[in-house]
């Protein structure tokens, strides 16, 4: 299985996916092409969507199409050389793979070894459930379940910022509550700027800044480039 999965698509004040191009390169070494799944996107079209993520990839030289233009879904992400699924709502982006009944189908091609990206939303949805994404559910998916495809949860735009006078939860507060009622499940926060990558049975932090386990009450800090592989067993 090859999985990198950033928690942004900018860091700081970067063009769009400027930051990754380096782990974005090698993760597609061999591909020339990839389907783009734009679903997470709601208050931009489809169209846009493309044309901002094949322009980010032009310099990897790397054709993009998006599902959204395939008259056959099914038989497009059958065929496809490696699969993208870009941020935006968690919640709308589940939905819309129940609805077009390809979740198992992205699944079966990850694991058969196709390589999959996704950044925000489309890094939430690689985990075991949304349950730990920051958006508003302003759909409701068939199930919360997702691609399984790291046995944890994920919480990607991770930061425990608390404006002076704000009354409402931190971050920190919202995993705590999650960690209550699931003591034994993982939660890997990724700080903007952050990714996994997973390789098979090996799954290892990027970035500069770190990240955080969530377990059992406790978090942990994790400094870059760790090992986490443990995790996947």
């Amino acid at each position: 299985m090859k999985l990198l999965l950033l928690s942004s698509s900018r860091a700081n004040n970067s063009a769009y996916l400027a930051p990754y191009m380096n782990w974005l390169q090698t993760h597609l070494q061999g591909v020339s092409e990839l389907l783009f799944i734009p679903y997470a996107g709601v208050s931009v079209s489809y169209d846009t969507y493309l044309q901002q993520v094949a322009t980010a990839f032009a310099p990897l030289n790397i054709n993009v199409n998006s599902i959204h233009q395939c008259t056959d879904p099914k038989k497009a992400l059958a065929q496809a050389q490696a699969i993208v699924v870009g941020g935006g709502n968690t919640f709308q982006l589940l939905h819309l793979l129940y609805q077009h009944d390809i979740l198992q189908l992205i699944k079966k091609r990850v694991t058969s070894g196709v390589p999959y990206i996704g950044w925000s939303a489309g890094s939430n949805i690689a985990g075991s459930s949304i349950r730990t994404t920051n958006d508003m559910p302003i759909v409701e998916p068939q199930s919360f379940n997702g691609l399984t495809l790291l046995p944890l949860q994920l919480n990607p735009h991770y930061s425990d910022y608390e404006p002076e006078g704000f009354h409402g939860e931190t971050r920190d507060m919202r995993l705590a509550e999650f960690m209550i009622l699931n003591p034994t499940t993982p939660i890997i926060a990724l700080p903007e700027g952050t990714a996994l990558k997973r390789s098979g049975d090996k799954l290892n932090l990027l970035g500069s800044n770190g990240g955080y386990l969530f377990k059992g009450g406790d978090k942990t800090a994790i400094p870059e480039n760790s090992d986490l592989s443990h995790l996947l067993r």
